[in-house]
């Protein structure tokens, strides 16, 4: 079936911050708490930012953090984002990424984003390279801590974007990890895995990946 709707994560899929998030994160939580919170210790790829809060006041500061407490870290986070992607030195956006964007909105596919960021935290990491020009919709860390049910809100959106349900059969998913794939999968979705994060063209197939390629420039779907 033709394709009329491609849902991209961000960080390893898009883009890369070079670190920034983990700075951002960092920064709030030396200023919060006078801690320095290493999240690259205690997180792994593909988690939402709500766990990310949860994980760093549980293994750092060695308490559950308040929903106020948690709150007030995302918020931090949030203030201390946009200067730490302006500054970093690693920023890059993915092989193919800058090319095939335009192309398939050109083509009339629908472009929205998975992903475990929360809604402001997404566009602070797109606006660098001008990405959020491209994405109508979205399904963000901010809708859920469960990555499969804001895939499926992201899913939702496209349908009140699009002015009908997308079919599951004409949509699919794009991440770098396995979790991408469960959640693209849990949702009802097919899902290309790219290794442009930190698993291989290997790693994405044992994941059950319905394609796993190099990057969106080795036989993209669409």
């Amino acid at each position: 079936m033709t394709i009329r709707a491609v849902l991209f994560d961000i960080d390893g899929t898009l883009l890369v911050t070079g670190g920034a998030g983990a700075v951002a994160w960092q920064r709030a939580f030396r200023e919060l708490h006078g801690i320095d919170a290493n999240i690259a210790e205690h997180t792994h790829a593909g988690m939402t930012d709500p766990e990310i809060a949860e994980i760093v006041f549980r293994e750092v500061i060695g308490r559950d953090g308040s929903a106020e407490e948690r709150a007030q870290a995302i918020a931090g986070y949030l203030g201390h984002l946009q200067a730490a992607v302006e500054e970093s030195d690693g920023y890059r956006v993915m092989p193919g990424i800058e090319e095939i964007l335009p192309r398939l909105a050109g083509e009339g596919v629908l472009l929205g984003l998975v992903t475990g960021n929360i809604e402001a935290a997404a566009h602070i990491k797109l606006a660098r390279a001008d990405l959020n020009r491209f994405f109508a919709f979205g399904g963000y860390g901010s809708d859920s801590r469960d990555r499969t049910e804001l895939t499926r809100q992201g899913i939702e959106r496209g349908g009140e974007v699009s002015g009908a349900p997308l079919d599951p059969a004409a949509t699919i998913g794009v991440g770098d990890t396995p979790r991408d794939v469960s959640a693209c999968h849990g949702a009802g979705i097919r899902v290309v895995g790219v290794a442009t994060g930190s698993y291989t063209v290997a790693e994405q197939q044992a994941a059950g990946a319905d394609w796993a390629i190099v990057d969106v420039t080795d036989g993209f779907p669409v």
